[in-house]
């Protein structure tokens, strides 16, 4: 997906499926399934819809949950959501299964950033929170890197594991090795279920994370779901006041 600049506060987005080899690329092939949607700054949600493919961009209630300040305080949680009220820029894609192919699959993301004239990796992922938690001083080359690498990540991950989670190194590389590739398994055939199959809005990966991490010392940050959370397509909360009204002020 490739968004345009923003001319007047408006702003769009188009959507290509890409396969192949092509797909590696940063060029704009591939077949076109959404053209020029627009991207939305407001409470209300611009959603575009062509043939079964649903797509949404722009400003909605930001769903992740985490007591982020525990976090940075040696893992002592109280239990206080740093995301409770917050907004994030969102892209929320809706397509049928028969498009993700037949059988089990990987998923992961990048982020191309053009800013400099020319499309550089700015950011990938899957699994939440394992390049900010455990990448070290390599997360730079982690973050312009695929999957298909992890494997030369995986001693730095270990080293990360032996000092958050005290495991032994023949441990932490074991557990290291279950974390890369950074995927996310899924079978369209089946319920989504963080960590074994998708993920749902409302799984907490954070407390499968943090056992993770801790060696199991750390199970959770008491930390629960939003409840803004809807039904239906977006599936984001509209986005708190706070943020609306800095947007149409601006």
């Amino acid at each position: 997906m490739r968004f345009s600049s923003s001319e007047s506060g408006a702003q769009t987005a188009t959507l290509r499926r890409v396969e192949g080899a092509e797909a590696a690329g940063t060029g704009d092939g591939g077949q076109l399934i959404i053209e020029r949607a627009p991207v939305s700054t407001g409470l209300e949600a611009q959603v575009t819809e062509v043939g079964d493919h649903r797509l949404f961009a722009g400003w909605r209630s930001d769903p992740f949950f985490f007591d982020t300040l525990g976090a940075v305080n040696n893992l002592q949680f109280t239990g206080d959501d740093f995301f409770t009220g917050k907004d994030v820029c969102s892209i929320v894609l809706e397509v049928p299964n028969a498009a993700l192919g037949p059988g089990k699959i990987g998923l992961w993301h990048r982020t191309l950033d053009g800013v400099t004239g020319k499309w550089i990796q700015a950011d990938r992922g899957a699994r939440p929170s394992q390049a900010v938690f455990l990448t070290g001083e390599r997360k730079s080359d982690y973050l312009a890197g695929e999957p298909a690498e992890d494997a030369r990540f995986v001693a730095v991950f270990a080293h990360s594991l032996e000092h958050i989670g005290g495991y032994t190194p023949e441990q932490a590389a074991r557990v290291a090795q279950t974390l890369l590739p950074d995927v996310l398994p899924y079978d369209p055939a089946h319920p989504a279920a963080y960590p074994a199959n998708g993920r749902k809005l409302s799984d907490d990966v954070i407390d499968v994370f943090l056992s993770v991490i801790t060696n199991g010392k750390v199970t959770r940050d008491n930390v629960g779901p939003h409840k803004d959370l809807l039904a239906d397509f977006p599936y984001l909360g509209s986005p708190h006041e706070a943020r609306s009204v800095k947007l149409a002020a601006a």
